[in-house]
């Protein structure tokens, strides 16, 4: 399962409160896709399945990870920056071998 740090679980409740439905929760997934092989999703969703993983953190920001994304995602960080030189949320997956310079897709 994913790991959130302090900065990505202070954004995404930023997020979800001007979402204004509390409810959703940030989902986590890999596709297959993109230059390198998979890519990553992120996107909030109000619907759990029952294989779903749920993990809270923080202010009670809970993500979601499908089964299969979370074999590709186990050991890896979600981590936010909000800076000069980089911006966005960012993914630190140990399970990549090689990505692209886009950093949104690995294999």
């Amino acid at each position: 399962m994913i790991t959130l740090t302090e900065s990505a679980s202070s954004k995404v409740k930023e997020l979800l409160t001007q979402e204004g439905d509390e409810s959703l929760a940030l989902r986590v997934a890999v596709r297959p896709g993109g230059c390198s092989g998979f890519s990553y999703e992120m996107f909030f969703d109000s619907e759990v399945g029952d294989d779903d993983n749920r993990q809270t953190y923080g202010e009670g920001v809970a993500v979601v990870v499908d089964a299969s994304s979370a074999q590709l995602l186990q050991g890896a960080t979600l981590d936010y920056k909000d800076g000069l030189q980089q911006a966005g949320f960012a993914i630190d997956n140990p399970n990549a071998t090689r990505s692209c310079g886009c950093g949104q897709s690995f294999s």
